[in-house]
């Protein structure tokens, strides 16, 4: 799927596909998290111990960003996608049969290391598409990437509360298998842009990290960002389990289907990268963040002012991450998977430390005090895109 070898499949069949599989990749990192309540009791843990199952899922997502990711610049993107989703249904299978929690943890490590299949369908989405268009075709494929983070949540919390959070990790190595049949039959293997020792492509990632100022404010920022959305997922099933609302995972689950609202507007982020520039998407999507968590933290707490912050911060998070990539996907064409690899590990360790600090906050403070959290690190956000930017009339990064 290069320009050398077409798809046989017309482009919007193409980028759907590529979409549902992205989706359907990243979910496996999230499947657990509106049902940590579930696996707390089960494995009879406490709030700050189960706090670490998606802070070290995050980290190791971080770390397959890093490591894994950049493999598709030497290897075939289509060979690597299929070998990584064999093995994360072994590992879904393994924490679907976990009897205690330091077995969970260590194969939610290998879930969240592999999860970053999911990242992988980017880069081709990038390589597929004309140059005029593709910020669209990213935006579509991350709209279902998105889509995948927050729908996993509505299925994870549904299965968990009707069959159990362990029968759910085997619906979802049976999901992999699903999209390595997809994969296996829509994409066509090519040969890889580089051919780069394993050693050098990993030494280059210091190179491209240093040569780039942009790749460095969009991880910072995204991270930023990113870890808003790591302090709400990660301790909503908590704050719903508490007064006033005395609710389960099912219906933190179904908090993912007002999030994936916001995913819905991903493409139209990245026409808007694709005309006026990232730099007006970025600052609108910080400023949504930074009222909706203000919002939830100033009024009385209800369910209709979750959901409407669920939209509202997603949509904020998904316009940012959109409008990144489109930067990051425009600076070197033969290092787009390392790129992506360096900017979405970015996000993942800001995710990660949102789970960590989220939680530490809405242990000593309450929900109030997680909510005043991700708005203070919004506001971090938002400043750095006016601190470091080129002239206005760019609407980049410097």
């Amino acid at each position: 799927m290069n320009a050398a070898t077409p798809s046989k499949l017309p482009l919007n069949i193409e980028l759907f596909l590529l979409a549902v599989c992205s989706g359907l990749g990243v979910a496996n990192v999230y499947y657990l998290q509106p049902s940590l309540q579930l696996v707390k009791s089960d494995l009879g843990a406490t709030i700050e111990q189960i706090g670490w199952v998606p802070t070290l899922t995050q980290i190791s997502y971080a770390l397959g960003m890093l490591l894994l990711a950049p493999l598709g610049d030497v290897i075939s993107r289509r060979k690597l996608i299929i070998i990584k989703s064999l093995i994360l249904v072994l590992a879904l299978i393994a924490t679907g049969l976990a009897p205690n929690l330091n077995i969970l943890l260590l194969s939610c490590m290998v879930v969240g290391l592999l999860g970053s299949v999911g990242q992988d369908f980017i880069p081709v989405a990038a390589q597929v598409a004309p140059e005029k268009s593709r910020g669209h075709a990213v935006g579509m494929v991350t709209t279902g990437l998105l889509t995948g983070i927050l729908l996993s949540r509505t299925l994870g919390g549904f299965v968990a509360d009707s069959l159990g959070w362990r029968e759910m990790q085997f619906l979802a190595a049976g999901l992999m298998l699903v999209v390595i049949l997809i994969t296996s039959l829509t994409l066509a293997p090519t040969p890889p842009p580089l051919r780069t020792p394993y050693s050098r492509l990993l030494t280059s990632l210091w190179t491209l990290w240093g040569e780039h100022r942009a790749l460095r404010l969009s991880m910072v920022v995204q991270g930023l960002l990113a870890a808003t959305l790591g302090a709400f997922w990660s301790c909503l099933a908590l704050v719903l389990a508490a007064e006033p609302f005395h609710l389960g995972a099912s219906v933190a689950g179904a908090f993912g289907i007002a999030g994936a609202a916001g995913a819905l507007a991903a493409p139209l982020f990245g026409r808007l990268a694709d005309r006026r520039g990232p730099l007006i998407a970025i600052r609108a999507g910080c400023a949504l963040v930074i009222v909706s968590f203000f919002a939830m933290a100033a009024l009385p707490p209800s369910l209709v002012l979750l959901g409407i912050g669920a939209v509202l911060f997603d949509l904020g998070v998904q316009a940012g991450l959109v409008s990144h990539q489109s930067i990051i996907n425009s600076l070197d064409p033969l290092a787009r998977s390392r790129l992506n690899g360096l900017m979405m590990a970015g996000a993942m360790v800001g995710m990660a430390v949102g789970a960590a600090l989220g939680t530490v906050a809405f242990t000593h403070f309450g929900a109030r005090g997680m909510f005043t959290f991700a708005a203070i690190a919004g506001i971090a956000a938002l400043a750095i895109t006016y601190l470091h930017h080129a002239p206005k009339r760019e609407q980049r990064y410097a």
